[in-house]
């Protein structure tokens, strides 16, 4: 018995295309964007470090000038003060020395004309 011989054959319309390329989703943006946002990020930030040095320097400036405008006004003070300090002991002079004959309460202790503010806390 003999089976009559039948070749195989391709489907009416051919086989179906092979994929050989890859087909991945996407997945986000491209690195063009990323590197564009990045750059934009970062100037952003530089910009805003170079206003915020600029704001620095400009309250430096403004505290060294309040510092310049207060320093008489400090040294007036600090004069009446030891204007003040000084009329107190010499009138503490007066009293505790009242008793002691040739004492000059104020006198000078150097012997120069010379003003020689005073060396301890009065």
């Amino acid at each position: 018995m003999s089976v009559p011989y039948r070749q195989d054959m391709p489907p009416t319309g051919g086989f179906e295309a092979i994929r050989y390329k890859r087909y991945l989703p996407y997945k986000g943006p491209s690195g063009a964007v990323i590197f564009g946002a990045f750059f934009l990020v970062s100037a952003y930030g530089l910009y805003r470090v170079g206003m915020g040095n600029r704001e620095k320097r400009e309250l430096l400036r403004e505290k060294q000038w309040a510092r310049i405008h207060l320093v008489p006004i400090l040294m007036a003070e600090a004069d009446r003060n030891l204007v003040r300090r000084e009329y107190v002991a010499l009138e503490r002079e007066k009293e505790l020395m009242k008793n002691v004959k040739g004492w000059q309460p104020g006198g000078k202790v150097y012997h120069s004309d010379k003003y020689i503010p005073p060396s301890i806390q009065i």
